[in-house]
């Protein structure tokens, strides 16, 4: 199918053609042209204001398939994924049966093929990430998982993870943590502090995660390894993650959109979606988060894409699951929370970065490069009502917004929907 994109403007740095206002023509999956083009094409597309960036990666979504297609399939997910300009998408391991062998990670590849968006497996570190026994983390590897974690499951032993980073040194591939000290925080419901005390709620201390921030950068220091720690939320946790990287050791981190966006004292209302993990920490911890992000201490953002269907969301407070989704709304979010970051900045964040951490394929927009887009209305307002996935667990449904992707350019499709 050829696809003429009319005017639209360039964000890639590293495309001869970055912030240009331009047209593009893709031909059977590929460049053809960028300039003024005159030739017809058999869709195109006109919108002012349009955008257009290399495909955004989230690193860090749960599509709940096999085993928990109530919350979502993985075509739900894609369908998600491609509303939110998301055209590669790292999937968790915690689906039942867990993805920690062979099998499991070739039925997403297969299933993933005939999807509008790149689904990439993350395998399991460990046996059904118990965190007790090795998964078998080369098969995975060969079979195409592109990163390994378990996922929702910090890995508790020190020992086990230390294996585990000499083991994947070998095949240069990349753990993922949430730092989550259980032992500190087991019984915690949301930050530990003044707010918790106000609300009657079980804290979880900050020092659950920068023990476990600490402890994983030490391991990676000492195997020479590389681990990405996700869901940062703390000041500290920023901190010693930027002295890590001045030391030059290999530990890269990631952010949600919603500790970008809500602190603690937005909890007032015991709104279950915004009960999360790591949970929302202080103002000041949430203002050291954007500061990250400004200063490249953070290297990615991460969707956290939690799907949870009503029966585990509309309820008290103590009882409802952790997370919410993330996909659709992650760039409108970020973008109305922080319009100081600049639309070359949330690009790198949301495409550049991710992809040479996790050793995925780089593109650019330039002839002849593979037409993998992302596309973009950085202006546009716009109230969350629809949303593609099928749960509907988020704390922006109902909310005017700044900023919509409008769809994405992927495996010679184009998937649009409503602006």
């Amino acid at each position: 199918m050829d696809i003429l994109l009319r005017q639209v403007r360039i964000i890639d740095p590293s495309s001869p053609f970055h912030q240009q206002q331009i047209d593009i023509l893709i031909q059977n999956g590929k460049i053809g042209q960028i300039g003024t083009i005159d030739s017809p094409a058999s869709k195109e597309i006109h919108i002012e204001g349009l955008h257009v960036s290399t495909g955004w990666v989230d690193v860090y979504a749960n599509f709940c398939d096999p085993g928990l297609e109530y919350k979502e399939t993985l075509e739900s997910g894609a369908q998600a994924a491609a509303a939110g300009g998301y055209t590669d998408v790292m999937v968790l391991p915690n689906t039942s049966p867990v993805l920690h062998n062979k099998s499991g990670i070739e039925y997403i590849v297969q299933k993933g093929k005939s999807l509008p968006v790149t689904i990439h497996p993350i395998g399991a570190i460990t046996k059904n990430a118990e965190g007790k026994e090795l998964a078998e983390m080369y098969d995975m590897h060969e079979s195409g998982a592109v990163a390994f974690s378990d996922g929702t499951n910090t890995i508790q032993s020190s020992g086990i993870l230390l294996k585990a980073l000499q083991y994947l040194k070998a095949i240069d591939k990349t753990v993922i943590q949430v730092p989550d000290d259980k032992a500190i925080s087991a019984t915690g419901l949301m930050n530990e502090g003044i707010e918790s005390t106000r609300l009657g709620l079980p804290g979880k201390p900050a020092i659950a995660e920068e023990l476990m921030v600490q402890r994983d950068i030490e391991l990676a220091k000492y195997t020479n390894s590389k681990i990405h720690l996700t869901g940062i939320s703390t000041l500290k946790s920023i901190d010693l993650i930027r002295a890590a990287k001045k030391e030059g050791i290999a530990v890269t981190c990631s952010v949600t959109p919603y500790h970008i966006c809500f602190c603690d004292e937005d909890m007032a209302q015991y709104d279950t979606n915004l009960k999360v993990n790591p949970p929302l920490r202080t103002r000041a911890d949430m203002e050291a988060v954007r500061e990250g992000l400004q200063d490249g201490s953070v290297d990615c953002i991460a969707t956290h894409h939690l799907p949870q269907d009503r029966d585990h969301k509309l309820l008290e407070f103590e009882y409802a699951d952790y997370g919410m989704t993330g996909l659709e709304t992650c760039f409108a979010a970020i973008h109305s929370c922080m319009p100081e970051l600049s639309l070359e900045k949330l690009v790198m964040l949301l495409s550049s970065n991710p992809r040479r951490i996790f050793d995925l394929e780089m593109n650019s927009i330039d002839i002849n490069a593979i037409a993998s887009f992302t596309l973009f209305l950085p202006e546009q307002k716009w109230i969350v009502k629809k949303l593609e996935t099928k749960s509907k667990n988020s704390p922006f449904v109902g909310k005017e917004l700044t900023g919509k992707a409008i769809g994405i350019i992927n495996k010679d499709k184009l998937f649009l929907n409503e602006y």
